[in-house]
């Protein structure tokens, strides 16, 4: 017996974590530092820690008070209906909850090249076709809704990254508007917006107050330092209640996630500190890198480098790990996390050091 054909199937590849790097190099972690995977390089919220203690006696219970406790928080954070919040293990799992509602076997769905790989994974894991539109480094990244419509062809779910990884471009509101109003009535426009709270843009979670054809994905991993957690969601039109629970699996977001969550989301001066100390750190990327850096509204910046590789194979020997980015697509670029001064003055040293 065999699984069924994966053939078009693409693993995931990850940045290079801190272990595994350390044990290749033969170094002390401590050592290291780490801005290969836009993770909070000013940890998680001090709340959440405390809540992830104190809620350890309390995981032989499912989290069925917690996880509606957290979907009403976001849900007076954002302004909409409680039952509009799709908690998930992850935002790769909202959008596996995305995917369950939305495709049946042989329907399309629309990416950005380059792009997250998991919106075209998520597709095809639930037997659904992907067709590419590009973000082109020639236009600087630019996302506009003419540029996706161009390439649209009827797609049951058009994928739009705002801010955009690894570019940290944007598609402003107006023209996520102008992408809902001119796809049919039948297909869904989803937002991610996981470097969200990093962004000065007003959130397209308010277009799905108003319509049915918007959905939003939002993220604990980063601004709020809870990736290890796996804690996401999505905001989903009003008259979608009864799905969730039709496609959700059971308590995937667990109590832990649920009390952190809860916890962060009370931590404002935490995720203050991370939105200031991003900004920081790509304004001294752009103004000391001795190489061309595009303008980002995420946790990170891509810097133009000529041999990705290259530059990052020696960035890791000298004890610092960013992001090649040959698996977008930009073999000739790098993406550099933003990390709090002293791991970014190193990191930009190094770097420059490589070129």
């Amino acid at each position: 017996m065999e699984p069924r054909d994966l053939s078009t199937h693409v693993p995931y590849e990850a940045g290079r974590g801190i272990e595994e790097t350390a044990r290749e190099l033969g170094m002390d972690p401590d050592e290291l530092v780490k801005l290969s995977s836009n993770e909070n390089a000013w940890g998680p919220s001090p709340k959440a820690v405390v809540a992830l203690r104190e809620s350890a006696a309390t995981v032989h219970a499912y989290p069925k008070a917690s996880h509606t406790d957290l979907t009403a928080a976001l849900a007076d954070r954002f302004s909409v209906e409680d039952d509009q919040v799709w908690l998930a293990n992850g935002g790769d799992g909202a959008l596996d909850y995305l995917a369950r509602a939305l495709l049946a076997p042989g329907d399309e769905v629309l990416v950005s090249d380059p792009g997250f790989a998991y919106y075209a994974m998520s597709a095809r894991f639930h037997h659904g076709q992907v067709n590419k539109y590009p973000i082109r480094k020639a236009d600087d990244f630019e996302q506009t809704a003419e540029g996706v419509l161009d390439y649209y062809d009827g797609e049951r779910v058009v994928y739009v990254t705002s801010p955009h990884n690894p570019a940290g471009t944007e598609m402003p509101l107006g023209e996520v508007r102008k992408l809902a109003d001119a796809t049919d009535e039948e297909t869904l426009v989803v937002v991610d917006e996981a470097y969200g709270e990093f962004s000065e843009t007003p959130s397209a979670v308010e277009l799905t107050r108003e319509r049915d054809d918007v959905a939003v994905l939002r993220t604990f991993s980063k601004a709020f330092g809870l990736a290890g957690c796996r804690l996401g969601y999505a905001i989903v039109p009003r008259d979608w209640s009864e799905a969730y629970a039709r496609v959700n699996t059971p308590f995937a977001a667990s109590e832990l996630a649920c009390r952190a969550g809860l916890a962060a989301l009370d931590d404002t001066d935490h995720v203050e500190q991370t939105v200031e100390g991003v900004r920081d750190a790509r304004e001294y990327m752009y103004d000391n890198l001795d190489c061309p850096t595009w303008e980002s509204q995420g946790n990170f910046v891509l810097a133009e480098v000529g041999d990705g590789t290259r530059v990052f194979e020696a960035a890791k020997q000298e004890g610092v790990i960013i992001r090649d980015t040959s698996s977008f697509g930009l073999p000739e670029c790098v993406r550099i996390t933003a990390g709090t001064p002293a791991m970014t003055e190193r990191a930009v040293e190094v770097i420059n050091g490589a070129l």
